[in-house]
């Protein structure tokens, strides 16, 4: 059964029970610097999904995914305001790792390897009105797509995987070196991208 504009009609129950489920994982608890406090959110009627790396301490401690000044870039990229990005009716986020995965030596370790396989195919799977998963850094982009390219390669030739999947370096500050050197992104193919997000969620 579908509305008139396409968007499958489900029972948002079992998407909202899983979620609450992943919420509440304890999984990795060992390895964490903190308690485990997953962040993912969304919806069976959302139409656009947000893979990210894994959450900062600043998403650590308020539970709010991309709230922090990498989300206030990611916004600006994808022309969206606070309001419109967290409607999960509309937009579902979930990291490749969803708690805080500790300090490193240059950054933020990377996501803890257990939550994309435990949990990413089920929750997927309660979503069926997802038309675009954005791919946001280079753990997202290996692990749904392939480990062969380098992150600049993969967006340099992003239409290549829309608009399935749109390929994106991450908003973090520390890639500002990046996008000085990469001009082209911000300049072509956000503009795109701006469309393409506008045009799935009807905004």
């Amino acid at each position: 059964m579908t509305t008139t504009n396409k968007i499958e009609v489900v029972t948002s129950d079992r998407t909202d029970n899983l979620l609450e489920q992943a919420r509440s994982c304890q999984l990795c608890k060992d390895h964490l610097p903190f308690e485990p406090k997953p962040v993912v959110t969304g919806s069976a009627s959302a139409r656009l999904l947000i893979i990210g790396q894994a959450p900062g301490t600043r998403v650590q401690k308020s539970g709010i995914p991309w709230n922090d000044p990498s989300g206030d870039r990611l916004r600006q990229w994808l022309g969206l305001d606070r309001e419109q990005f967290y409607d999960s009716q509309h937009i579902a986020i979930m990291p490749m790792g969803f708690c805080y995965p500790g300090k490193g030596k240059s950054g933020d370790l990377p996501p803890r390897p257990e939550c994309a396989p435990q949990w990413h195919n089920k929750i997927i799977a309660t979503m069926p009105n997802i038309q675009t998963t954005l791919l946001i850094g280079q753990y997202a982009q290996k692990y749904y797509l392939d480990g062969k390219l380098t992150l600049t390669e993969r967006v340099r030739h992003w239409q290549d995987y829309a608009p399935e999947y749109w390929v994106m370096p991450h908003p973090s500050p520390r890639n500002n070196l990046w996008l000085r050197r990469h001009p082209w992104f911000e300049q072509k193919l956000v503009p795109q991208l701006k469309n393409h997000v506008s045009r799935v969620l009807g905004f």
